[in-house]
């Protein structure tokens, strides 16, 4: 089996998609697929590059077992559309952000995360509400979904 890239995109690569980022790791961990699944994140605006993790995140996914030492955020480059297989966003200010990143998205490889879990809201921005643990279940609750999928050969959420 191929490797499968994934990355994970928000606002500023410091609170939902490192969250995302790194819940996703530990899911793909323990099911032993690691040398299966890469996963990244990254920011399609520039205000936060090269800052860690926002301190409540890295709370949060500290209380579940998590560590995402070391992790900075990134911005999203044009360049990545050909090295990942899926784009995965919290919101539709991330789509429409990661689509003047990505002015076309021939190979249908965007998507937002819960709609995987067969939702059409948004991963609750944490950023604004301060609430952490909905932001961790959202993404949780959308990352198990987006591992079933793969696991079971899809790649696409139809």
């Amino acid at each position: 089996m191929t490797t499968m890239k994934i990355m994970f995109v928000c606002h500023g690569n410091i609170c939902r998609s490192p969250m995302a980022e790194f819940i996703m790791k530990k899911l793909v961990q323990e099911k032993g697929l690691e040398d299966q699944i890469l996963i990244s994140s990254s920011a399609t605006s520039t205000e936060e590059i090269g800052n860690p993790v926002y301190p409540p995140a890295r709370k949060k996914l500290a209380e579940y077992g998590i560590s995402c030492e070391g992790k900075y955020a990134v911005q999203l480059k044009k360049s990545d559309y050909q090295k990942y297989d899926l784009f995965l966003v919290m919101d539709d200010n991330n789509l429409f952000n990661i689509c003047r990143i990505f002015p076309s998205d021939p190979e249908k490889k965007i998507h937002k995360l819960l709609s995987y879990a067969k939702r059409s809201d948004s991963v609750a921005d944490p950023w604004y509400t301060g609430d952490f643990e909905k932001a961790y279940q959202d993404i949780y609750t959308g990352c198990t979904a987006l591992l079933e999928h793969i696991r079971k050969g899809n790649i696409s959420h139809e």
